[in-house]
């Protein structure tokens, strides 16, 4: 029995409408990816569940950096103190 490797040249690259490249290109530039790089996530997730995501991970950013948010090291000493308290 053969076993033979596909190689990377020989795995062909899925095509996009020029559409879809454009928003590709909008959604990686907002994400800090390259357009190949994203490409991985919207043929998983879909653009609409990509989109989402980068626009709540980019929401979050902005929150933390206003202060609105909390750091993971605080929440969990607030925790630990209610939990000796208790």
């Amino acid at each position: 029995m053969s076993t033979s490797l596909i190689t990377h040249t020989e795995i062909q690259a899925p095509s996009i409408s020029k559409t879809d490249q454009k928003r590709l290109e909008r959604l990686a530039a907002s994400a800090g990816r390259t357009p190949q790089a994203m490409l991985c996530f919207v043929l998983r997730d879909g653009f609409a569940a990509c989109e989402e995501d980068v626009a709540e991970s980019l929401r979050a950013d902005r929150e933390f950096q206003q202060g609105a948010s909390a750091s993971h090291v605080s929440v969990m000493q607030a925790a630990k103190k209610r939990f000796k308290a208790a």
